[in-house]
């Protein structure tokens, strides 16, 4: 992706840009004016998660979309794909931005490491939004119990095992991509066009970002040992914890309370695991509202 190159969406003008940070080159997209929202999507996305919620918050925040390491357009690091380096990077990245403060919205793998991030830069972090996540070692279970609805979490075993997942997705990244679209979306046919498609499909086939995106889940248990010691101290920052009533965690909101000082959230009705483009202008109206809160933002 060109650095500097101009895209539309919603009528709102944005940019793409290459950032360094740390050694690592980070895609962001950024627009809008007023205090810093950082946004970052999960598997098997990239910033593109959040092309329908970017015009709502822009009209009111300085939006920067990224997509991490080993995603969409960024640098495909060998290693450190656990959440703890990746906070590290994604926390450079802020300051090579120059943000002292701002705010963060996550959703599944962005989630995954914005939770130790806030806990670890809570002074920097002015409010966190979580979207229909799972967090390794606080509220995602070590086992998996077998079930009519844990087939949703097939993929976390899967992506684990060594070489065989790129040997059976190479050359396939359309129909698996396709296939977590089809089954955990509400209305799969409403929420992605053959163009959506197209471009989480360009971003997958180049070089690097299938072993990146399957790094996540094979640092999984080092993250899980990282957070164990880090569920012990409650998160300050103001959380907003949105599940999908068909999403992979509806239960967030619930599961988080006990983690957290100051949570708001629920469900979101007709919407399964990919909010931000199932239900862009209910989770940007809440995303609005909450981040509003903030006497700072």
């Amino acid at each position: 992706m060109p650095a500097h190159d101009k895209v539309e969406l919603g009528g709102k003008v944005f940019t793409h840009s290459m950032v360094e940070a740390e050694g690592i080159r980070f895609h962001t997209v950024s627009g809008g004016q007023g205090f810093p929202v950082l946004l970052m999507a999960g598997f098997p996305q990239s910033w593109y998660a959040w092309r329908r919620v970017m015009p709502l918050l822009c009209e009111h925040f300085h939006v920067v979309a990224i997509d991490l390491p080993g995603q969409g357009d960024s640098d495909k690091p060998i290693d450190g794909y656990d959440t703890r380096t990746t906070g590290d990077r994604v926390h450079a990245l802020a300051k090579t931005l120059g943000f002292e403060r701002y705010h963060i919205g996550s959703h599944d793998i962005g989630s995954w490491v914005a939770y130790p991030f806030v806990v670890r830069f809570a002074e920097e972090v002015g409010r966190l939004v979580m979207l229909d996540a799972n967090i390794p070692g606080v509220t995602l279970k070590s086992t998996i119990e077998v079930g009519p609805h844990n087939w949703k979490a097939w993929h976390f075993f899967f992506h684990q095992v060594a070489d065989l997942p790129e040997i059976l997705i190479t050359g396939r990244e359309r129909s698996y991509i396709e296939w977590f679209f089809q089954r955990k979306t509400y209305n799969p046919a409403g929420t992605f066009s053959q163009a959506d498609i197209d471009e989480y499909e360009r971003v997958y086939k180049q070089p690097g970002n299938l072993r990146g995106a399957l790094a996540y889940y094979r640092a999984v248990l080092e993250d899980v040992e990282q957070n164990k010691s880090l569920a012990t101290t409650k998160i300050d920052t103001p959380t907003l914890a949105l599940g999908g009533d068909v999403g992979m965690s509806p239960d967030i909101f619930e599961a988080m309370k006990p983690l957290t000082s100051h949570i708001e959230g629920g469900i979101v009705r007709n919407c399964g695991h990919y909010m931000p483009e199932e239900q862009p202008e209910e989770i940007g109206e809440k995303m609005i509202d909450f981040f509003k809160k903030d006497e700072n933002g």
